[in-house]
């Protein structure tokens, strides 16, 4: 599967437009369909791997490069909290400030949120 094919892929599975990732990445829209080769220039498949949240590597070779044993979160309580914000898309904003954050903090920062949406 080409990096073009594999980008689909993720969006499909993650529900995301191809047009919001375009928008979002600052391409043109209609960029992605019009890359004939199935392969992105380098920069702008970093740019795509940042806006997904995944290793540049993966989108480059389609494997995951290995991981070491140190978890992602230090706290399993923290680890569900941000479980929720990246469930949420409301809520991902967050998603990435939330590994630094204790689950009350999180917790605290929901409960606003959910206050101003009222």
């Amino acid at each position: 599967m080409d990096s073009v094919e594999l980008v689909k892929k993720i969006c499909a599975e993650r529900k995301i437009a191809i047009s919001k990732l375009e928008r979002d990445c600052g391409f043109s829209n209609g960029y992605i369909r019009k890359l004939k080769e199935g392969k992105f220039p380098s920069d702008r498949l970093k740019v795509i791997a940042d806006y997904l949240d995944l290793p540049l590597e993966y989108l480059m070779t389609g494997a995951m490069p290995e991981a070491d044993d140190t978890p992602y979160y230090l706290n399993d309580e923290t680890r569900a909290a941000a479980q929720f914000l990246f469930d949420h898309p409301e809520h991902r904003v967050l998603f990435d400030a939330s590994r630094k954050l204790s689950p009350q903090d999180i917790e605290a920062i929901l409960q606003i949120i959910k206050r101003f949406g009222d």
